[in-house]
Order: structure tokens, then sequence, then C-alpha cells
């Protein structure tokens, strides 16, 4: 694992990620498949919406908690 700070996934932000956000489309995923953005707090919502008005959100999870589904990429 690298030592380097995750950072969030919206374009242009530098911040420090504080989230993560599992999300899988189904027309290219197995649906156990898990793909994860990064988001720090001011864009968690913003991406959340994003996915999930396309229905691919999953779950949205604190990064100190996050496991890696098996399986998952």
């Amino acid at each position: 694992m690298s030592d380097e700070t995750p950072i969030c996934s919206a374009k242009g932000c530098r911040d420090a990620a504080v989230w993560v956000l599992a999300w899988n489309n189904p027309k290219l995923h197995t649906p156990e498949r898990r793909k994860t953005w990064l988001a720090c707090d001011e864009h968690r919502e913003h991406l959340s919406q994003f996915l999930g008005v396309r229905g691919f959100l999953k779950d949205v999870v604190l990064l100190s908690e996050w496991e890696q589904p098996e399986g998952s990429a």
C-alpha cells in the first residue's frame, strides 16, 4: 500500500479523501464487483448523486472503515 494520502476523485479536487463510494455498472460488471471513487466531505454528496441517479451507487463508507470485497477492483 502506498504512503500517499488518498485524494478525492472529484475533478480538480486535491483534498484528502474521507469517503469511499462503491459502485457497479450492471451493463459492464458482474453483480458482486465494486468499483470505487474516493470523496472528501465537500464532494461526497455530489459524487453520490451522480452515481445514484444512474443506479450505480451501492454503498458509501468511511475510508477508515472500508474493506475491499473479494472479487472487486
